[in-house]
């Protein structure tokens, strides 16, 4: 029988993909973005969206952000299974995204379903599938 648990570092390692995903958006630092997801990566966003590769979505990404003010996203609630000769990993998501002058924006709840594969640039993110819990509109300063 194989152990279903995955070793520390490998944890660590997970988590530090998910949080320089967050890191690099509300940042708008797209390197360092892009070098979360594989080349040829899958990112399903239901509604919002469907990308093929990690200049689809960073290009989307960077796209939707430019006119947006301050975000906040935070992920939090890391679970994690080994997956074939990877990692699935679950996280929620929280996020605020403001508009262009800080007085409106949206909160955005929900989870990520994650496939990451070990590279030789280590951990990225190689499927992932965005749920949507809750979205509402925040009024700012």
């Amino acid at each position: 029988m194989t152990d279903p648990t995955i070793d520390r570092e490998t944890r660590q390692d997970v988590t530090d993909i998910l949080v320089r995903y967050a890191t690099g958006i509300d940042r708008r630092d797209w390197p360092l973005f892009r070098s979360c997801f594989t080349d040829d990566c899958d990112v399903d966003y239901g509604d919002i969206g469907v990308w093929h590769g990690a200049d689809a979505i960073t290009t989307y990404m960077d796209q939707t952000h430019a006119a947006c003010g301050y975000s906040l996203h935070r992920i939090t609630n890391q679970a994690m299974t080994p997956n074939g000769d990877g990692v699935a990993a679950s996280s929620y998501v929280d996020a605020i995204i403001m508009d262009g002058e800080n007085r409106r924006g949206v909160h955005a709840v929900g989870f990520y379903d994650d496939e990451l594969v070990e590279t030789a640039a280590g951990w990225k993110i190689s499927r992932r599938r965005f749920t949507m819990v809750l979205a509402t509109s925040v009024g700012g300063r």
